[in-house]
């Protein structure tokens, strides 16, 4: 199978187009003021307007307001929605639209629990635990913790970059590997180079 790619954290319409000329599955746009790489609404809608229509746009958000995803989803017509925080299945549904949860990998004990509460999420993101931080650290966790059974909707995240990501899909066989801090010049500045070389990483181990 195919191991799909998404880059997240876009602040840049170079970036986004860049990014697509890769055959990138997705590119994220980060709703969360307290993150280097937020972006307000009207900036992403001017980004979405540049995203080729086969390219994913997710609309990343931590504990948000109901009314704040809503004003994103008709800014940018975001076709999927992340929710990095708190938030509950009866939440995250009720927006009517397919969505990633992710978790943030502490112990394999509240990961079986986190697993188990969300199991009816279209999507789960597994992530790097930092005390204080929601996501976006650049670390990465120990992919053995990772139970059979979830790979076929899994965003693996955390710490990835070129020089690992392979390894990474060898593993763990997710549907999705997501980047963001691995293909970075500086914060939400995405490399063309790093980009490229993210892409062909993942191309040479699965096609």
């Amino acid at each position: 199978m195919r191991t799909r790619i998404k880059m997240c954290g876009m602040t840049r319409a170079e970036d986004i187009q860049a990014a697509a000329a890769l055959g990138v599955d997705a590119i994220g746009m980060v709703f969360y003021p307290p993150s280097p790489r937020a972006i307000s609404v009207e900036h992403a809608a001017q980004l979405a307007q540049t995203c080729p229509v086969l390219v994913d746009k997710v609309a990343l958000f931590v504990n948000p307001e109901p009314s704040l995803v809503r004003e994103v989803i008709s800014a940018t017509k975001a076709t999927l929605l992340q929710f990095h925080g708190d938030e509950t299945p009866e939440f995250c549904q009720q927006f009517g639209q397919p969505y990633i949860k992710a978790l943030r990998v502490a112990n394999k004990e509240d990961l079986i629990v986190g697993l188990d509460i969300h199991q009816h999420a279209p999507a789960i993101l597994l992530d790097a635990y930092v005390e204080g931080t929601p996501g976006g650290t650049g670390q990465k966790f120990d992919w053995s913790m990772i139970p059979p059974g979830v790979q076929e909707r899994l965003f693996l995240a955390g710490g990835l970059s070129p020089s690992n990501v392979a390894d990474a899909i060898k593993q763990v066989m997710p549907y999705v590997v997501d980047v963001s801090g691995g293909i970075e010049a500086s914060k939400g500045i995405k490399s063309a180079q790093l980009m490229a070389e993210f892409v062909a990483a993942v191309r040479e181990i699965s096609s």
